[in-house]
This record gives C-alpha cells, structure tokens and sequence, in this order.
C-alpha cells in the first residue's frame, strides 16, 4: 500500500535551518509529482511546494516561501526533500508530503491523493 512518512521537523530559532524529508513507499515513485503542504493551528492546509518527476527538476512555490525553501527529490531513494532556511515564527506548522494525482504541479489540496503523517516545524523567536 502506498506510504508516505514525514521526518526531520522539531524546535529552531528564527533564521534557522531544518531539512524535512518523506520517504515514499508502496507505488513507482519517480512517476508521481509530489508535494509539501503545511498547516498551523487553526488555519487551513496551505500548499508550500511541488516537483515535477525528475530528480533536477526545478520547484513550483508559494509566495510566502520563495527564495527560502527549496523542494528536492531522490528517486533512487524514493525520497522528497524540503530543505526550509531563514525560518520565520509564521513557518511553525505541522508539514506534510503529499503524491499528486496526476494533476502536474498543482497548489491545490483535492489534487493530492495520498498523505504522510506530518511531522511538526516550530519556529521560536
């Protein structure tokens, strides 16, 4: 069955650093864009970025991340990144991967058909 499992979140200061990764199980991984959403206390599920198949593709990201966050893949490990700098006290969330359903790179929630856990990013100020 397909799996996705979140890992890498915790507590860092503002401007830190924190690398999360997913790894994927249970389908063909390289044929599958892939995706990371937030979601804070609260608030809706937000779309944070997408990658295409290729594992040198270039990212697709929200405005609030750009230029921070950079999304990456492994396909021989069958593994999504997000390597997030320069956090912000708003970045604090609990941050899932998510496998496209075919839809391309796409912001939207509905179009992500299976979901990790979450694993939780607390930014301290």
């Amino acid at each position: 069955q397909v799996q996705l499992v979140e890992s890498g979140g915790g507590l860092v200061q503002a401007g830190g650093s924190l690398r999360l990764s997913c790894a994927a199980s249970g389908f063909t991984f390289s044929a599958y864009y892939m995706g990371w959403f937030r979601q804070a206390p609260g608030k809706e599920r937000e779309f944070v970025a997408a990658t295409s198949r290729d594992t040198y593709s270039t990212g697709y990201y929200a405005n609030s991340v750009k230029g921070r966050f950079t999304i990456s893949r492994d396909n021989a490990k069958n593994t999504v990144y997000l390597q997030m700098n320069s956090l912000k006290v708003e970045d604090t969330a609990v941050y899932f991967c998510a496998r496209d359903r075919d839809s391309g790179l796409s912001s939207t929630v509905s179009d992500y058909d299976y979901w990790g856990q979450g694993t939780q990013v607390t930014v301290s100020s």
